[in-house]
């Protein structure tokens, strides 16, 4: 069972090594899915979720190689970009993608993973994505972007999602992270989409400090800790991990809104990675889940258990 192993307000790992870390931290694309494909990998070995973390681990790879010759993404306009900075608002705006943004992501995907190894029913959601109709994509795409994805075809918007992640990195990258403002709790602030997880890093200048992973675009943003990242209460944290374990991956409860949101502890194992460890820690999420929280995060790979 998890263990409550922090009480409401203290975080005895926190670290004051911090001074001013960056507010945001950009993606870069070309990085983020070959590494995750190789965490995913390594998680496999061993796990029960083995086959679909090697699925998962071949469809990342698959969001890797699709970059190569993809054209520029078009990006919204100084202007444009200004003014969503000026009014506290991302200046990616996945509420308004038209579908042509990336229907050639989305097209190169259905292709490349026409030829990864997966299950008969991954093979069928394939093949139902391939047939469908121009409106019926854009439907997905509009099921993806608000985080609705019907648990009915779930298995086709997984593709569907990891495109759209492709698609929203390349644009996030070519942003200025200097120009980046908050929006909001449990939002980037590159697109606006909620977290997956967060993570405590590492690195050299942000030695303990806390970044937000988005789901959608893989923009990092620094965020207080000990603070949800849904609500932003600072009352009634806690932080659960089941017995036993490294001590790596947690989940921060908050009895305010009664969500939870898993913390990586990547200063400890620098190999966490914000999307695949929040899959592969899936006995966390039903643990806690038996205690009564609700998951807050999104994570389109993780929606169905």
């Amino acid at each position: 069972m998890p263990r409550q192993i922090i009480s409401a307000g203290s975080d005895p790992t926190a670290i004051g090594e911090v001074s001013a870390p960056p507010f945001a931290r950009l993606p870069e694309p070309m990085l983020l899915f070959c590494r995750r494909a190789e965490r995913w990998n390594a998680l496999a070995a061993g796990h029960d979720l083995g086959p679909y973390l090697r699925f998962l681990a071949a469809l990342a790879d698959v969001q890797h190689r699709i970059q190569e010759g993809l054209a520029e993404p078009e990006m919204p306009d100084a202007a444009a970009r200004e003014r969503a900075r000026s009014f506290g608002m991302p200046p990616l705006d996945r509420g308004n993608l038209a579908l042509d943004r990336a229907a050639e992501t989305l097209d190169r995907l259905v292709v490349a993973a026409s030829e990864i190894k997966k299950t008969v029913a991954a093979t069928d959601a394939l093949d139902r994505l391939k047939q469908a109709t121009p409106a019926k994509r854009a439907g997905m795409v509009r099921n993806v972007l608000a985080d609705a994805i019907p648990m009915e075809a779930l298995a086709e918007h997984i593709y569907v999602a990891a495109a759209l992640q492709v698609h929203f990195a390349r644009l996030a990258a070519r942003l200025d992270a200097r120009a980046l403002v908050p929006v909001g709790d449990g939002a980037c602030p590159a697109c606006g989409s909620p977290p997956t997880s967060s993570i405590i890093v590492g690195w050299q200048g942000a030695h303990g400090a806390r970044f937000c992973a988005c789901s959608l675009c893989g923009t990092l943003w620094n965020y207080v800790r000990i603070k949800c990242t849904l609500c932003g209460s600072t009352k009634g944290i806690g932080y659960q991990e089941i017995d036993g374990g490294p001590g790596t991956v947690k989940a921060e409860t908050c009895d305010s809104c009664g969500c939870y949101v898993k913390v990586l502890h990547q200063h400890k194992d620098p190999g966490l990675d914000p999307v695949a460890d929040d899959v592969a820690t899936l006995g966390l999420d039903i643990l806690v889940r038996e205690g009564g929280y609700r998951r807050g995060s999104f994570n389109p790979f993780l929606i169905g258990y």
